[in-house]
């Protein structure tokens, strides 16, 4: 009976993860110049805009 060959397992799995990154990062890369595109004038990309998620003025978001 052959022996498992491990390394080559292994080179096969690390192939995978790498090639499942760079897609990641690409998918990431067009999405991103998609959303840049569709920013309002006036406002840099990436920049959070005026009704984004902080609290209000004067709270600090403890409860009393």
């Amino acid at each position: 009976m052959a022996t498992p060959n491990y390394g080559y397992e292994k080179r096969q799995r690390e192939l995978a993860k790498k090639k499942k990154k760079e897609e990641k990062l690409k998918a990431k890369a067009s999405g991103r110049q998609h959303s840049e595109s569709d920013a309002p004038e006036g406002q840099e990309p990436g920049a959070p805009d005026a009704s984004g998620d902080a609290p209000a003025a004067g709270g600090d978001g403890a409860a009393d």
